[in-house]
């Protein structure tokens, strides 16, 4: 098949999350097995042109207020020759920091303008280099004009042979902006309504997307159904409701040469599930790193992590609400914290180190730091309001790290409770997100830890030979194009 990606992210290019990891790694998967797929984002400021290779001649992309001229870049993905990749170059759109927004701010005011010269420009593009894919596979809002536009525009013109799908990576993402900023978008105002932009007086990318894919994918099973409730469906549920025969889950898969503790050149010391010693060095390592007593005979807790509320925050965190105080101060263990986010949580994390001997924690990311903490900590604790996906607990289990999470999407689909009777299990659940479950799970755990030590080294075995197969992951994609030929015809 031949496959275009857009999406307004991929790694090593441009990155906020693992939006970014999931477009680059599928891309590469499903080359390896044999199909041609290209990917097209911006060429944002801090990508440099002088690595990539420029295409002849200017694109004209026809958005509002007229056309927009372009240049176009390509290179190669790392690793992966054959999955080319393009950039379009709009200086007005994309040169500036930061890919949605000034980081810690509002989005930026011209998005709709700024991802319709994405959208529009991808298929200008397929002109360009005479090449037509049989899908166009759209990631998440910023993209998903591109579904509106080709049902209703390109495939009456040279794109019909092509079928559209849409993978929603977080639905709590949806790209809502001002009625008046539709002229941007440079398609006739009778698409507002009929394409599905409209929602409450204002425009909704996402709302397009739902409305146009061929088919809907989102990165679990578990979070393909929970986006079809009022619950976890963010106002999309109805909408899902009525397209759900098109929704498919599947799971991301992990990129093991950048995490795999048998290989990792981050961490101090190699390790596998047949000889776990390394994991202890990295344990002692990541003690000293953090200015913590080093004690193998303790449990360390591990977090990295966003610090916005959808990651579970307060009930962590927050003053007077959240248990950190009371798991660390009631608790023979020690936690160490990797994050930055919201000012008021990184605040309160400085105030908490200051105040407990066996809690610490760095502000801002650092990816070296991140590995020592999946492969030195005991436990890595996930206490999501709600998880698409989740890439964290799946390295943890990897690096013999037992999760502990909240029972939601992804991390439901990837973590076996722990059966105390039996020994089963890869990790601790809890259902509610509240600060005392939390406490509780995390208590459960440390019991665990102590009182049931063959359990503990059972259950990291476990989770250490765990599968997380892109190749896996791509077969189940393959099978969504498919289908989504077919409802296109």
């Amino acid at each position: 098949m031949k496959i275009l990606m857009v999406s307004s992210e991929a790694v090593p290019f441009a990155k906020t999350g693992g939006l970014a990891d999931a477009v680059s790694a599928l891309s590469i998967a499903l080359t390896n097995m044999g199909h041609e797929v290209k990917i097209v984002i911006p060429r944002y400021y801090k990508i440099d042109r002088k690595t990539l290779t420029p295409l002849a001649g200017a694109m004209g992309v026809g958005v509002g207020g007229g056309e927009a001229w372009t240049e176009v870049y390509k290179t190669t993905m790392p690793g992966c020759p054959k999955c080319e990749v393009f950039f379009i170059d709009h200086e007005q759109s994309f040169g500036r920091d930061g890919i949605y927004g000034v980081p810690g701010e509002t989005d930026f005011h011209d998005n709709p303008y700024r991802f319709s010269i994405l959208c529009h420009g991808a298929f200008q593009l397929c002109r360009k280099i005479n090449w037509k894919p049989d899908i166009i596979h759209a990631h998440d809002w910023s993209a998903a004009l591109a579904l509106a536009l080709l049902k209703h525009v390109y495939r009456w013109q040279d794109f019909g042979n092509t079928a559209g799908v849409l993978s929603i990576h977080n639905l709590g993402y949806q790209g809502q902006y001002s009625k008046d900023s539709f002229p941007a978008l440079g398609i006739d105002w009778g698409l507002y309504y009929g394409a599905g932009f409209e929602r409450n007086g204002a425009i909704n990318f996402l709302q397009a997307g739902i409305s146009c894919a061929d088919m809907i994918t989102t990165v679990s099973p578990t979070y393909a159904r929970e986006i079809q409730t009022p619950e976890g469906g963010f106002g999309m549920d109805g909408l899902l409701r009525v397209r759900s025969d098109v929704v498919k889950g599947i799971l991301n898969g992990c990129d093991l040469k950048a995490w795999n503790p048998a290989v990792d050149k981050k961490i101090p010391a190699t390790y596998s599930v047949k000889n776990m010693k390394g994991k202890a060095v990295c344990k002692a390592e990541l003690q000293k790193q953090f200015g913590l007593p080093v004690r193998a005979d303790v449990p360390v807790f591990g977090i990295v992590t966003r610090l916005v509320d959808q990651k579970g925050i307060a009930e962590l965190f927050a003053p007077t609400y959240g248990c950190l105080y009371s798991l660390c101060a009631n608790m023979d263990i020690q936690f160490v914290a990797l994050g930055s986010g919201e000012s008021w949580c990184e605040n309160e994390m400085n105030v908490l180190q200051s105040k407990l001997p066996n809690f610490r924690a760095y502000i801002g990311y650092n990816d070296a730091l991140s590995h020592l903490i999946e492969a030195g900590s005991d436990f890595f604790v996930m206490p999501s309001h709600y998880e698409p996906c989740g890439l964290n607990q799946i390295y943890s289990l990897i690096y013999g790290t037992l999760p502990i999470v909240r029972n939601t999407g992804g991390l439901a689909d990837t973590v076996q409770n722990y059966n105390e009777r039996t020994g089963e299990g890869t990790g601790f659940m809890f259902d509610q997100i509240t600060p005392s479950a939390l406490y509780n799970t995390v208590g459960w755990a440390v019991y665990a830890y102590y009182n049931k030590k063959d359990h503990i080294k059972k259950m990291q075995e476990r989770g250490m030979k765990s599968v997380f197969s892109w190749e896996d992951s791509a077969k189940q994609y393959l099978d969504v194009y498919k289908e989504a030929l077919v409802r296109k015809n």
